[in-house]
């Protein structure tokens, strides 16, 4: 039957309507379209920094993952990651590239708080989301000032709190000697310890010692603070330094109660090139399943976590847990994309990112993921931990800053 031209013309009305209607579902920002987000992150491959150069490999390995099991909401991710060596100076040129040359959606993980704070205010000026920053930071969770910034792990200042927290229940006494990277990350964790102890930090801690990232090693710090009497320690380093300092104590017979930044637990970055006999006793936090509990070993969790290491990073080292960081914020940030459903704005992205609730199967029970527009902190539970020469052993309660504020 053949339409007459008044037919034809209602059934080109109808087409165009339905065209209309199926543009106007589908809004992009740069870096989308219709069979591709585009990703930047920056991570440290090189440099004083390099261990944690492991996470943007293993967020690389799960977008291969779901790119071969078909993409987010039928789009492929381009994951375009790059190297600053922990140079804050090299974050700021990478930024601007990844979002001025390489137009991505949106930044994701960079890593460090002195990278991240070098790149906050034009992330936020050019109203690109940086998001799940790869730090603890407490100044990431700022909606008000900096809506286009949100952070990922517990906060430093939280962690700091724990510690403290700690060693006035067991060992009110103590005389604690910090040794702190000498920037707004080793400050923040300071800050949270100190505000913890209260009216006792003046008396408590009786040295504390910094160094800079680009000093060789921390050993005359480590010597400093065994000769200040100190009989209780907390490390606050990243993983290279983390080592060096857990090494050193031993060799010079220093024998504190020690507590460890969770930035640089991982057993087989930082713990086992300091010696598992040295790093037997320290005490730090978790939020994340540890690879090397033997109490994992049958959770479905942690047996997708090591069949995805099998299938899509076979290089990597099942027993360093900063893979299980990657694989835990790629999941984060693929459950934002999903929500963004076809409206992929950067304005969107940080809209769902600031309504997330939820678990991930790599987070310890108990711990999960919330956000809200008042609330840019999305993973704030966590527990101790104690090094028994092979793993990490959990104790205590599930402690929940949050609950304080």
């Amino acid at each position: 039957m053949k339409l007459k031209p008044f037919g034809l013309a209602l059934a080109g009305l109808a087409a165009a309507a339905l065209s209309i209607s199926a543009l106007a579902q589908k809004k992009y920002d740069p870096g989308a379209t219709d069979s591709e987000i585009k990703i930047g992150a920056i991570h440290p491959f090189s440099g004083p920094a390099s261990a944690y150069g492991t996470i943007g490999k293993a967020i690389g390995a799960y977008f291969d993952k779901l790119n071969a099991e078909g993409g987010i909401n039928g789009r492929k991710i381009k994951y375009i990651d790059v190297d600053d060596g922990y140079n804050p100076a090299k974050t700021v040129e990478q930024a601007r590239k990844l979002v001025e040359e390489d137009e991505v959606l949106l930044v994701f993980n960079p890593l460090g708080t002195p990278s991240n704070t070098a790149i906050q205010k034009y992330m936020n000026g050019k109203k690109v989301p940086q998001l799940f920053v790869a730090t603890g930071a407490t100044k990431w969770g700022d909606p008000k000032h900096f809506p286009w910034t949100m952070g990922w792990q517990p906060t430093y200042q939280g962690e700091g709190h724990i510690y403290a927290q700690h060693i006035l229940e067991t060992k009110p006494n103590a005389k604690i000697g910090v040794l702190y990277q000498n920037d707004d990350y080793g400050k923040d964790y300071l800050k949270g310890f100190e505000d913890g102890l209260g009216d006792k930090a003046k008396t408590m801690i009786v040295s504390k010692v910094s160094y800079e990232v680009t000093d060789p090693t921390v050993d005359s710090q480590i010597v400093t603070l065994k000769g200040a009497g100190a009989d209780t320690f907390f490390n606050i380093t990243t993983p290279k330094f983390a080592a060096q300092a857990i090494k050193k104590a031993a060799e010079i017979g220093w024998k504190p109660t020690q507590y460890l930044n969770n930035v640089s637990s991982s057993v087989g970055s930082v713990l086992k090139p300091a010696g598992f006999d040295n790093s037997t006793g320290i005490m730090t936090t978790q939020y994340l399943k540890d690879p090397t509990d033997p109490q994992w070993a049958n959770d479905k969790g942690f047996q997708d976590w090591l069949a995805f290491m099998k299938k899509y990073l076979p290089s990597g080292n099942v027993s360093d847990g900063f893979n299980v960081y990657g694989y835990n914020v790629a999941q984060g940030l693929a459950q934002v994309l999903k929500q963004c459903g076809d409206n992929l704005t950067r304005e969107n992205v940080m809209k769902q990112a600031a309504s997330l609730d939820m678990t991930l199967p790599m987070l310890l029970p108990g711990v999960n993921v919330k956000t809200s527009a008042s609330d840019f902190y999305p993973i704030e539970r966590e527990q101790l931990a104690r090094f028994d020469g092979k793993t990490w052993v959990l104790f205590g309660k599930v402690y929940d800053p949050s609950s304080s504020k």
